[in-house]
């Protein structure tokens, strides 16, 4: 009587995949319906490894999305390899172009991440996907806490990657930034499954990129439970920014919007701050630097008599005051 074949090993990452889902109210097995789950597939190890786990949890319900940067000449291989390795796992497969060019003033970096989240959003919803599920592992939210340290960044900055988020109308989820970036990438040699290697990310120009190379491998030397601990207190930056953002929004209702001066005078220094901050970023899309927010506030601190007057520059427009309130006009207007 013959053996039965060994059942497949399980791809990794899968129960944290799992787990993921259960944490966000989604199900964790496969369902009647379309496919609601895209996998964002540049073709690395990462996201070929999230391919593989959601296929294994939802199959029938996957499709994949590959942005084609063409930023550099590896492009069209990436989008190759994508093409086929979908064909071979029976996954469709959807591609846009995008050029992602930076205006001035803005990293080339920067300007390819916006570039990437609106094409996944336009893919996504084109194709009826409710959800795009990012590679970011552990080792990729330690580069980006330290990068955001390196740049003296406040609260939102050092919350680096959270793990659910919406942008441009779609849902995006991270479930794997505690997983171990390494263990994957050991799980697809083990199992031969071939995946690209981006030459970009060997481009020591790149702040992120000497992170990667020089500090994180020393860090992990020296420190190995870092690559959880760092996780952690990234997720607890987020939870006090949360926290923050209520106590700001419900500060702006207090104080109007366009914010009343004397209504914002009334506050501690801190909540002006917290208050200014979110006002700017959600009602005009800017955020102030520390030297600029310190002078608004200097400025809101100093604005006692009928004619005195508030003018800053912000982002590409001014803060201006107008009667009894602050109003922010941007560069048309400005």
């Amino acid at each position: 009587m013959s053996e039965s074949p060994p059942p497949p090993t399980p791809p990794a990452g899968l129960a944290s995949l799992r787990a993921w889902a259960q944490r966000h109210g989604l199900p964790a097995q496969a369902h009647a319906g379309p496919r609601p789950w895209a996998v964002a597939y540049s073709g690395g190890a990462d996201s070929t490894a999230l391919l593989l786990a959601a296929h294994a949890l939802w199959p029938g319900q996957v499709q994949a999305l590959h942005i084609h940067h063409g930023l550099q000449p590896a492009a069209e291989g990436f989008a190759e390899h994508a093409q086929r390795c979908c064909d071979q796992l029976g996954l469709p497969l959807h591609i846009e172009r995008v050029q992602a060019g930076h205006a001035r003033g803005q990293s080339p970096e920067d300007a390819a991440r916006q570039a990437r989240y609106a094409a996944l959003a336009r893919l996504a919803q084109a194709h009826g996907a409710a959800w795009v599920l990012l590679g970011q592992q552990a080792q990729d939210q330690i580069e980006t806490l330290l990068l955001a340290l390196s740049r003296g960044a406040g609260l939102p900055g050092l919350a680096a990657m959270p793990e659910a988020m919406q942008r441009h109308g779609v849902c995006f989820g991270r479930p794997w930034l505690n997983e171990d970036g390494a263990a994957l990438r050991q799980w697809l040699d083990a199992q031969a499954v071939p995946y690209q290697q981006d030459p970009s990310n060997q481009d020591t120009r790149y702040t992120r990129n000497r992170i990667r190379a020089h500090l994180l491998p020393a860090l992990l030397q020296h420190f190995p439970a870092s690559l959880h601990t760092l996780a952690r207190s990234a997720s607890q930056i987020a939870q006090a920014q949360r926290l923050l953002s209520e106590l700001a929004a419900q500060d702006l209702l207090a104080v109007g919007n366009p914010p009343a001066i004397a209504a914002v005078q009334a506050l501690s220094p801190d909540r002006q701050a917290n208050l200014l901050r979110h006002w700017l970023r959600s009602q005009h899309g800017t955020q102030a630097s520390a030297a600029q927010l310190q002078q608004l506030l200097h400025q809101v601190a100093a604005c006692r008599t009928r004619g005195h007057q508030i003018e800053l520059k912000v982002g590409q427009g001014r803060v201006r005051r107008r009667g009894a309130q602050l109003h922010y006009l941007g560069a048309a207007a400005a």
